[in-house]
This record gives C-alpha cells, sequence and structure tokens, in this order.
C-alpha cells in the first residue's frame, strides 16, 4: 500500500471509530442518526472535510457523481446542525498527533510556530462578538484564529477559534502552550506582537524554550526596561535576570533595575501577595543589524553553546513559515469561502480545512524531488498538491485512485531565494454566496 493510501485509510478509519461511539459528537444522542438516510454520519464527515469554494449545490452534485440521486441542501443542512463542531475538533486532534509522534527535528528540536489570522465570515450585524462597523461603511463580521505550527513537519498541532471583538492572543498562547504535550525540546518562535512576561513564563513553566522577537531597547518593552543591563553597544549577545513581583517596597523601588514590579490588574499568573512573591527569569537577549539603521531584538532561553546568533536569526526566519500556510490554508485549501452563516457551521469548516491541510502536507513530506540542475533547487508546488490530495479523498477517485506521489513530484517549482512580496494589508472580504464559482 503506497503511503497516500494508508494516510486516507487511517483518517477514513478513525471517522468510522467515531460512529461507533456517536453519543459525544452529536446534539441529541437520543433522536439524531437514529434513521438511516443518505446522509450517515460518516459520509458527512468526509463531505464536509473534502468542500472546495463553490456553491453548496455544485459541492454535492460534484461529490455525489450528478445523479437524481444526490442529496438537497436542505437535507445536508438539517444533518450538519445535529453534529458538533467538536467532531471535527476531535478527528484534528487524533489524526494530527497520530502522524506526529516521530517528527522532524532542527538539532534536536521541535520548532513551533504561533501566530494569528482573522477569518471574514457572513456579514451578520446582530452578531456582537463578530462585527466591526467603521463609519458609514458597510460592516463586517471576523473570526480570530490562533495557530501553533509545526514549522519542520508543516503541520497544524494546535489552534484556538476567537470572536474577533474578543480576540486575545496572549491567552491564546497560553491556553495552547499549557496543553501542549510533546517533548521538552521544543521551541517555540513567535512574533512581536507576543512578547509578554506572562507568555514567556507558560513556556518556562513548560519547561520548554522560546524565541520572541520584541521591541528595540528604546521602545517601551522587555528590553528597554532591562537597558541598564546590557552591554553599551549596536550590537550584543548576553544573559541578564529579572525578578518579578506584585509586592512594592522601598527595596523594590530602590531597585527597579533589578525588579519588574506588576500591578493587581497586570497579567502573571505565577504571582500573588502570599505563597508566590516573587518569579525568577533568567533571558538570553540579542540584538543585531538587520540593515543599514534598522536592528533586531530576541529574547530566548537556548542555550549559548548550542546556538549561535547565526543560528537564532535562521531560527527566526524560520518562522515565516507560519505566514505562507496561511496563504494556502485561506486561498488553496479555501478557508475564505465557507458555505453557511450560522458561527458552529463555520466552526466545523474551519476544524475540516485544517484536517485537510495537515492530510495533504502529510502526504507531500513523503514525496521525492527528483529533478535537479545547477541553476536551482526545486520544491512541490503547495498549492497543486492540495488540489491533488483532495480530488484523492473525494468520491469521485474510489473507482479509479489517482496516483498521488506521482502527480505530486510532477507539479514542482524553482527556489528562488531573495524574492519577495510587498505584504498586502487589504481586509479580504468574505465570498458571498452568490457569487461562488459555477
Amino acid at each position: 500500500m503506497k503511503f497516500s493510501e494508508e494516510v486516507k485509510t487511517t483518517l477514513w478509519s478513525m471517522i468510522d471509530q467515531m460512529s461507533t461511539n456517536l453519543s459525544q459528537f452529536i446534539v441529541n444522542p437520543e433522536k439524531d442518526f437514529s434513521r438511516k438516510k443518505k446522509w450517515d454520519f460518516p459520509t458527512l464527515m468526509k463531505f464536509i472535510i473534502s468542500m472546495e469554494g463553490q456553491s453548496l449545490k455544485n459541492e454535492l452534485h460534484k461529490y455525489f457523481g450528478y445523479t437524481i440521486e444526490c442529496p438537497s441542501n436542505s437535507s445536508f443542512n438539517q444533518r450538519r446542525s445535529q453534529v458538533k463542531a467538536d467532531a471535527f475538533k476531535y478527528l484534528f486532534n487524533s489524526f494530527t498527533s497520530n502522524y506526529n509522534k516521530t517528527p522532524k527535528l532542527f538539532k534536536g528540536y521541535k520548532l513551533l510556530a504561533c501566530d494569528g489570522s482573522d477569518i471574514n465570515i457572513s456579514h451578520n450585524p446582530c452578531d456582537e462578538e463578530t462585527y466591526f462597523q467603521q463609519g458609514t461603511a458597510k460592516g463586517f463580521n471576523q473570526l480570530h484564529l490562533n495557530a501553533m505550527y509545526d514549522l519542520m513537519n508543516r503541520i497544524y498541532t494546535d489552534i484556538v477559534i476567537q470572536p474577533a471583538r474578543t480576540e486575545n492572543e496572549h491567552a491564546a498562547f497560553c491556553e495552547m502552550v499549557d496543553r501542549y504535550n510533546g517533548t521538552e525540546k521544543t521551541v517555540f518562535i513567535v512574533d512581536r506582537g507576543y512578547e509578554s512576561y506572562n507568555n514567556l513564563a507558560h513556556v518556562i513553566e513548560k519547561g520548554a524554550f522560546f524565541l520572541f522577537r520584541c521591541k528595540d531597547i528604546n521602545s517601551n518593552g522587555i528590553v528597554a526596561f532591562s537597558k541598564d543591563k546590557l552591554p553599551n553597544k549596536d550590537e550584543f549577545d548576553t544573559n541578564i535576570s529579572l525578578i518579578l513581583t506584585r509586592k512594592w517596597t522601598k527595596e523594590i523601588l530602590n531597585n527597579r533595575d533589578k525588579y519588574r514590579h506588576f500591578r493587581n490588574n497586570d497579567t502573571f499568573d505565577y504571582l500573588d501577595l502570599t505563597e508566590h512573591i516573587f518569579y525568577h527569569m533568567n533571558l538570553r537577549v540579542l540584538r543585531f543589524k538587520i540593515s543599514e539603521e534598522e536592528y533586531e531584538c530576541i529574547l530566548t532561553n537556548l542555550p549559548q553553546n548550542e546556538f549561535s546568533v547565526n543560528e537564532i536569526k535562521k531560527l527566526y526566519a524560520m518562522r515565516w513559515g507560519i505566514e505562507t500556510s496561511f496563504r494556502e490554508l485561506k486561498y488553496a485549501v479555501g478557508l475564505t469561502s465557507f458555505h453557511a452563516k450560522k458561527k458552529e457551521y463555520i466552526i466545523q469548516e474551519i476544524w475540516s480545512r485544517l484536517i485537510l491541510y495537515n492530510f495533504c502536507e502529510i502526504i507531500t513530506s513523503h514525496v521525492v524531488i527528483k529533478k535537479c540542475t545547477k541553476k536551482h533547487t526545486y520544491q512541490i508546488n503547495y498549492t497543486f498538491a492540495i488540489h491533488i490530495c483532495r480530488y484523492f479523498i473525494s468520491k469521485m477517485a474510489e473507482k479509479s485512485p489517482p496516483d498521488v506521489e506521482a502527480l505530486i513530484s510532477k507539479e514542482i517549482l524553482p527556489v528562488r531565494p531573495g524574492r519577495h512580496d510587498p505584504r498586502k494589508v487589504d481586509h479580504k472580504k468574505a465570498v458571498s454566496f452568490l457569487y461562488r464559482v459555477a
């Protein structure tokens, strides 16, 4: 059996196993899925995972082979209302953990990047948690996706979905770190927006490592607060120690370079005024030039004898992998095109898109690229690989399965280092049901 067939069989068998214990995955265990219809539980799960960005009617006809037996839109919506979004979450966690037992490592360390991305959903002014109104312009609704991404294995390992109005990336990061149960030799890599003593402490308490891009020395972040402890030069790699506390005494007042005081409303989960009065934190601070006038600051607890400044730079540059994964997730997998307006249904589809993304990347990681020239090295065309894998799990491919590995290995692109594209910051609106691809 080829690896792609093995992965597909594993995913389908997990869905079949879930169907033997439906009570924890459906809304009303006493009556939901009690009668045999066109939509049994495995068929519904497989269909939602395989959906693309077309209209629901087109998706149904394509999946069921353009026959008169094709279920109606109404029957699909009635069935999906009986399934909890947690069913897809459970499948995501089970499937991902099954293929994440022996991950690829960087110098023996697992690399996890964390970042967030906004997801536009259908316009609904009544939903106060997701609706935004700017002036007289038409408002919009958003969810916020917080994700943990394995950079070496190119798969998502955990996510937190929040209403955009109440999004809190710091809380989501701490939640994902706290429930992480992988190897202790894990490095959590994040961008500047996650700079926080509390976030650092959660990683430390997990016994893991962190690599945080932070505000520069002349700003108002952690490095600026410790300016007196740092070398008086433009570039450095040094270690500092801090004592965090909520107490406010003369000793703390007179030694502000040594202590970092937290007020009662400041978030720090490992301090109080009785049992946990002080929290000691050791940090490695790096500052290096990235252009003629710009410098970058990094906070980490990675040992200097294992990771030089150049390797720290390389590690942080690898964080860009989560940014490219968001692009593939949104536009190749289809996270911008939902088939529902209800939030519960949208969350179902978010989890299903993540399952499909990981399914594709797990297969793609085992494909060997044979082409090599003196001018270029080559990489897989991940966008096309996703289309191949999506067809592979469709009902149409059951009669004559494609040679997935051969097709993916044929669709490759040259790697051109140094190329860059200006970041597009315009908000992308949700695709209306009336304007889906026919």
